[in-house]
């Protein structure tokens, strides 16, 4: 099978108007993907499917990943004469710049009929806010459905064009995503049906707080009662 660069540089002169960019990874794994241009993704998804070369037609694995904003420290060294005549001095500088932070969608694909893989794949949003929104490759590969559903629940990705894009773990009432890293657990654990140990604990210190308040609703009484 091709290289990684070699198939960007083939997608890249099938696909001109799409960004294809090699993502490499320093750890250990050494696990390179292709960061695919999010507007093109889903025909680039169908040509890694059907390319007699390539034939990726299984996706083993999709996951989310979050990347907060962060600081960056970009140093820029300046050679600069010794008026004396010396040696040149090498003067650091320092700049601090941010980088947004953003959501990616990851999936590992694999050819079940040439048995080649994997090739991974990452789709970026633009921001963590209120551009979280990406192509569903669900018509693509099938195998992506629930996947997709469970980046959706825990990360917030929103999937376009997903068939059935609703929550899987969470229960539909829950506001947030426990997979984001600025993630803050609920002190009460209202909407726990099944309390138990640490989070017990912490359900019944609530309970006795000032800061708890009595809810009316069938479902929460529910809970309630699981955790006495």
């Amino acid at each position: 099978m091709e290289t990684l660069e070699q198939l960007r540089e083939r997608l890249a002169a099938r696909f001109p108007a799409a960004q294809t960019v090699l993502a490499t990874d320093p750890g250990a794994a050494a696990e390179h993907s292709l960061l695919l241009d999010s507007t093109h993704a889903r025909d680039i998804a169908r040509f890694l499917r059907d390319d007699p070369a390539l034939r990726l037609d299984y996706c083993s694995n999709a996951t989310g990943v979050d990347w907060p904003e962060k600081e960056i420290t970009d140093v820029v060294k300046t050679s600069v004469p010794d008026p004396a005549g010396g040696p040149a001095k090498i003067v650091e500088t320092k700049s601090v710049r941010v980088q947004p932070g953003y959501l990616e969608a990851v999936y590992h694909l694999y050819s079940i009929a040439l048995k080649h893989g994997p090739v991974v794949i990452r789709l970026r949003t633009a921001n963590r806010t209120d551009a979280v929104t990406l192509p569903s490759l669900t018509p693509v590969w099938r195998s992506c459905d629930f996947q997709e559903r469970e980046i959706f629940d825990l990360f917030g990705i929103v999937f376009a064009g997903h068939p059935d894009l609703r929550r899987i773990l969470m229960w539909d009432e829950f506001k947030d995503h426990p997979m984001r890293k600025d993630y803050v657990e609920p002190p009460d654990y209202e909407w726990e049906p099944t309390a138990h140990d640490e989070i017990l604990e912490k359900a019944k210190a609530f309970r006795a707080s000032p800061a708890a308040t009595p809810l009316d609703e069938p479902s929460v009484a529910s809970a309630k009662e699981g955790i006495k």
